[in-house]
């Protein structure tokens, strides 16, 4: 019973909601500017302590140079430091720059060397301690950390002129110094991080505000909206990011208008011979017409076509899936055009077309599924038949063009628009008033073209016909090993 209310409790703590990327980028923004302005700080002020200071200990060093000759000669004057410890003032007399003593008992023009004054403070920090290390004048509280200079009397150590870092006699005023460049620093490290944070809110929400419009826009686009478009005039990725989601919703738009056209073509094309049928059908039922050959054939013409629309559009799913199967072999296309070609000569004279073959080359090596070369040939031939005028003509090319082999199949009029040749290719497309449905064809046989020319590694084009009607070109690969130089 306890364990089922513990397990009880859990499930009823809520979840921490995660933070969005207006946030997240809010918070990287603001970390890093906090680390950057902290670890200026710290450069800074380790660059005054070591850098300014340590200018400081070494100018004060440079000092000793000057009170050495001094201790020294003062040192063997009197014999001993027992003038110092009684009289201390005779030390600031000792260590105090005066007027033309400035430079070291050895200074010489050649050396370089420049007049000193005391600004370093070095007389408040230097200390004399005699051969046995006790204190004799000068600083008290000594340490270990500053640099000591022995002073030398013919030859013997007599002393020791020991110089405190500037960091160990800092009095009260610089105490206070630095406290209040202390305090300086964190001013400007609190103000650093109130501009920082202000830039880091504007600009997570300059950089959010047009991802935000983009995932709007996907939710919109997944609800069926495909009219939705991002208004985001920027060149960077944000930008490209927009584009990109516009040409996606134009493409989903014209796909669901294209499978909205396909859907009430398929409708059209199987509700047309389907009305014929039960029209016959009612007609013998009702025993308004006799059920004679013409009966009979009308009905088998119907059902062909019916069966002619539901073969093409299997074929095209199947296209269209890459689930037609293709058998590769070597073969040689102008044998598969010349077998072709005699299939429907004699359909095309009966139609009163000539037909003319410009010219085959020989042989057209070829790696390709030979049955269906012969059904996208079929298709071509076929279209020219059924869709060019009597009297008329219908001509026939295989050339070669560089790497590819060029089937040209072209007819004379009547032609078509300029503007309706881009669609040929498209499912049921039929250009209207000469080439209609009276023709016969389920408006199909060119996109399955289409597709048997790509799954060859080609391709296929439409262009106006120098005879008045429609040429079609169809670029297939050479067999490799046969291109010639």
């Amino acid at each position: 019973m306890r364990s089922l209310t513990a397990q009880s409790r859990l499930m009823k703590i809520p979840r921490l909601r995660p933070l969005g990327i207006s946030a997240r980028l809010f918070c990287a923004i603001l970390i890093s500017a906090t680390v950057s302005i902290t670890v200026s700080g710290v450069v800074t002020r380790l660059a005054f302590e070591r850098g300014f200071l340590g200018y400081l200990n070494n100018l004060a060093e440079e000092r000793l140079s000057f009170v050495l000759p001094r201790a020294a000669q003062a040192y063997a004057s009197h014999g001993n430091w027992d003038f110092l410890r009684q009289q201390p003032r005779h030390w600031f007399e000792l260590i105090r720059p005066t007027a033309g003593e400035e430079l070291p008992a050895d200074w010489t023009p050649e050396s370089g060397l420049s007049p000193l004054s005391d600004l370093t403070g070095a007389m408040l920090r230097l200390s004399l301690i005699d051969v046995q290390g006790q204190w004799v004048a000068g600083y008290r509280n000594l340490t270990d950390r500053g640099p000591r200079r022995a002073i030398m009397v013919a030859g013997q150590t007599v002393g020791w002129i020991v110089l405190e870092p500037f960091q160990s006699v800092a009095d009260g005023g610089d105490q206070r110094f630095q406290e209040g460049q202390r305090m300086a620093g964190w001013l400007a490290l609190g103000v650093g991080l109130m501009l920082a944070a202000l830039v880091a809110w504007t600009a997570a929400r300059q950089l959010v505000r047009p991802i935000k419009q983009v995932a709007r826009a996907t939710h919109a686009l997944a609800q069926g909206d495909h009219a939705v478009k991002v208004e985001i005039e920027r060149q960077d990725e944000v930008g490209q990011l927009a584009r990109d989601f516009n040409h996606l919703a134009l493409t989903l738009s014209r796909n669901a208008a294209s499978r909205r056209e396909f859907i009430a073509d398929i409708s059209h094309e199987l509700r047309t011979p389907l009305s014929v049928l039960r029209s016959e059908l009612q007609l013998l039922a009702d025993g308004l017409r006799p059920l004679d050959q013409s009966a009979i054939q009308s009905l088998l013409d119907e059902t062909e076509h019916l069966s002619a629309l539901v073969s093409d559009l299997d074929q095209l799913a199947l296209s269209d899936l890459g689930a037609m199967r293709y058998h590769m072999v070597p073969l040689d296309l102008s044998d598969v055009l010349e077998r072709v070609t005699e299939s429907h000569r004699s359909r095309l004279v009966q139609g009163g077309l000539s037909f003319a073959i410009d010219g085959v080359e020989r042989p057209a090596p070829l790696e390709g599924d030979e049955a269906r070369l012969r059904q996208m040939l079929d298709n071509l031939i076929e279209n020219a038949r059924r869709y060019t005028d009597a009297p008329g003509q219908v001509r026939l090319r295989l050339a070669s063009t560089g790497p590819d082999w060029q089937i040209v199949v072209e007819d004379s009029a009547p032609g078509v628009p300029a503007h309706d040749i881009p669609r040929l290719f498209e499912r049921f497309f039929r250009v209207d008033r000469s080439r209609n449905r009276a023709a016969g064809g389920s408006g199909l046989g060119l996109a399955i073209c289409r597709n048997i020319a790509l799954a060859h590694g080609g391709d296929i084009a439409a262009s106006a016909s120098p005879l008045g009607g429609l040429r079609i070109s169809v670029t297939l690969p050479r067999m490799r090993g046969t291109i010639s130089s």
